[in-house]
């Protein structure tokens, strides 16, 4: 799924620089957007949603039989407001909170005794975040403009099982605390349209903060930190 969505990103990205450049000849739409203080507007995003793992150094102290832990990505899709504010010519400071959904999935692999088996622990998550950014854009091209982004967000987890009884067998659950902070990074392209300013970005999101609610269910004992890692692609829609 996530080539998938790398190949059409790709796609998307090739097609909007061609219109660009055809766009090279026409006269530009919205000339005075730049010039406007403020904007705002919404976006629809799909994500891919994962851990980064580390397990305990004595995993075999755990369980005999546990040989690793792995954590393999899902997709989840966002949807969320844009409102950005002019600092300079080529600079913004942008804040895009949004409501997303996601799952992550925990995969325990177990040596049997004549194979080796998986368990897994699923996650699911619906996340408010918060991000503040700072964009850098290029220079305007007739109705095409490429910028990147980075900044600092805030995760709530609105779905955190944090508080719940782990002590009934067979039904453990890997807890995970409800807020976290962290990083991102990302790239986009802007085409403007006679209306709207219609975008595409790519961002990547890296928690900071150890998720990991320790108690003595096996599969939180074989887990040393867990921290969030999210690939996101999103239109954007701006007045």
């Amino acid at each position: 799924m996530l080539r998938k969505l790398t190949i059409t990103g790709i796609v998307l990205l090739l097609l909007t620089v061609q219109l660009a450049a055809q766009g090279q000849r026409y006269s530009q739409n919205r000339p005075d957007y730049y010039s406007e203080k403020v904007h705002f507007g919404f976006f629809l995003g799909v994500n891919k949603t994962n851990f980064i793992v580390t397990t305990v150094d004595t995993l075999r102290q755990v369980s005999d039989s546990l040989k690793t832990v792995l954590s393999g990505p899902e997709t989840g899709f966002n949807l969320g407001i844009v409102s950005e504010f002019r600092l300079a010519e080529y600079l913004t400071l942008r804040f895009v909170p949004d409501l997303s959904f996601g799952q992550r999935v925990i995969d325990y692999y177990f040596e049997g005794t004549t194979d080796t088996f998986t368990l897994q622990k699923k996650i699911e998550s619906t996340f408010l975040d918060f991000p503040l950014s700072l964009k850098l854009r290029s220079r305007r091209m007739t109705n095409f403009a490429a910028y990147m982004l980075g900044g600092g967000h805030y995760t709530l987890d609105l779905a955190s099982q944090k508080d719940v009884n782990n002590n009934v067998a067979g039904q453990e659950i890997v807890k995970i605390n409800k807020h976290d902070f962290g990083v991102h990074a990302g790239a986009g392209i802007d085409f403007f349209l006679p209306y709207f300013k219609f975008g595409i970005e790519f961002r990547a999101l890296l928690g900071t903060r150890n998720l990991l609610v320790r108690d003595d269910a096996v599969y939180s004992r074989a887990l040393d930190n867990l921290r969030s890692k999210v690939f996101l692609i999103s239109l954007t829609f701006e007045g």
